[in-house]
């Protein structure tokens, strides 16, 4: 039965299992390994008997309509555990845990766990980039080649059209021969530069600013040019730059490569199709070092609900340089557009992150009117992106005016080689 305690703030805590550093957007991967062949059918008894509530005061006929749409979402899409918060400032907020976190124990999902967010982390990294640019020791329209050697023609892709996705640059997550490692050794570390090595093998998809294309390349380049002019790996810079400025106790970019670190205690497993023996395979403890700067960040349902008004407000940066980042520009998908390292859609300002085992939404409307964030232990979309069919049906509820689009995949989901 759902309980209406708030659950306590925790301090992070590291696990003794591998850690799976993250991943980015519009990457396509899901994992190896062992794990149930599927998932089971929905209720009764299934994957949504379980619900904790942490809070929910909007009243008991909204709270009754979200928890049946979002148990119906999660049984006809067999979504094994999620965790939504919606907040919705002078009307009330709704936190719940639904399912469960791990399909062999039967453990409930809770809202105070560790998840990794995927390309929520490129907010982080494009963030560190304009606090760069705020402080004179990086400019948006600077070639990427005065702060990183080897770019192919990297003289004329400047730092904004990296951040914007219009570099032209190829996507290694798009290449083959790395979709072919990854799906070999899940547990391969990788460095930047070695991703970039998938990226560099293909010459560029056209000329810098023609068009926008997502590649996961851009936010990597974006991470090397912060340790270069910062000083400091990118694991430590937003930790002292980004995080604790906000108190983000529980986010943090795991800061070995390769990642040696262990996932925060307590996490939920995430289960993923990437698998080449077929069926379902749980890829908790994958290591996710080849999405680093693009994705490889963790957090939980609380932080992220203190990072999007900060990431929309433009907290850490300059009213100027914010304004910059919020002028979005067509993606060549309906109701979706681009900014620097943020975007849009069709309202909702944020980003969304997919890799193997997990998928997570983090937005909020401008004017400080909403926050959502949802974190999802499955990437084995059934019928489009699983959270975007969470997303979609929560606001259908709360904010009639400002619905989520679905169910088809939104442009920065990684799953999709």
């Amino acid at each position: 039965m759902p309980t209406s305690r708030r659950a306590p703030r925790r301090r992070t805590r590291r696990a003794g299992a591998p850690a799976a550093c993250a991943a980015a957007l519009l990457l396509a991967l899901t994992g190896t390994g062992a794990a149930p062949a599927d998932f089971p059918a929905g209720p009764p008894g299934g994957l949504v008997a379980a619900t904790a509530a942490v809070r929910s005061d909007l009243g008991p006929g909204t709270v009754r309509r979200l928890d049946a749409a979002i148990a119906a979402v999660m049984a006809k899409a067999r979504i094994p555990g999620v965790n939504v918060g919606v907040w919705l400032p002078g009307r009330g907020e709704y936190v719940k845990a639904f399912g469960v976190a791990d399909l062999r124990t039967g453990t409930p999902m809770k809202t105070d766990m560790y998840s990794r967010v995927g390309s929520v982390t490129k907010t982080f990294t494009v963030t560190a980039v304009l606090q760069l640019v705020d402080q004179g020791k990086a400019g948006l329209d600077d070639p990427i080649s005065k702060y990183v050697d080897g770019v192919p023609g990297g003289e004329h892709v400047t730092v904004r059209q990296l951040a914007a996705m219009r570099s032209g640059l190829y996507n290694y997550t798009e290449d083959r021969n790395f979709l072919d490692s990854l799906r070999a050794d899940p547990h391969r570390s990788y460095t930047p530069r070695q991703i970039l090595g998938y990226a560099f093998a293909h010459p560029p998809n056209f000329a810098p600013d023609a068009k926008w294309q997502y590649s996961n390349t851009n936010t990597v380049l974006l991470g090397l040019l912060v340790e270069k002019v910062s000083g400091q790996p990118l694991a430590g810079y937003l930790r002292e730059h980004v995080f604790a400025p906000l108190k983000l106790s529980a986010t943090s970019l795991p800061s070995a490569m390769p990642c040696g670190s262990a996932f925060p205690e307590p996490h939920a497993h995430g289960y993923t199709t990437f698998s080449p023996h077929g069926g379902i395979a749980d890829a908790t403890d994958w290591n996710p070092s080849w999405g680093w700067a693009a994705g490889a960040a963790i957090s939980d349902l609380e932080d992220l609900h203190a990072w999007v008004p900060a990431l929309v407000g433009g907290k850490l940066l300059k009213p100027a340089t914010q304004a910059q980042r919020l002028r979005t520009g067509p993606t060549g998908v309906p109701g979706i557009s681009y900014g620097l390292g943020i975007a849009d859609f069709d309202g909702w300002i944020g980003h969304n992150g997919d890799l193997p085992g997990y998928e997570t939404i983090a937005a909020g409307l401008p004017g400080g009117k909403a926050t959502l964030v949802i974190l999802i232990n499955s990437d084995a979309d059934r019928g489009g992106s699983l959270s975007s069919q969470v997303a979609h049906a929560v606001t259908e509820i709360v904010t009639p005016d400002h619905v989520w689009s679905a169910p088809a995949p939104a442009p920065n989901s990684e799953s999709t080689p």
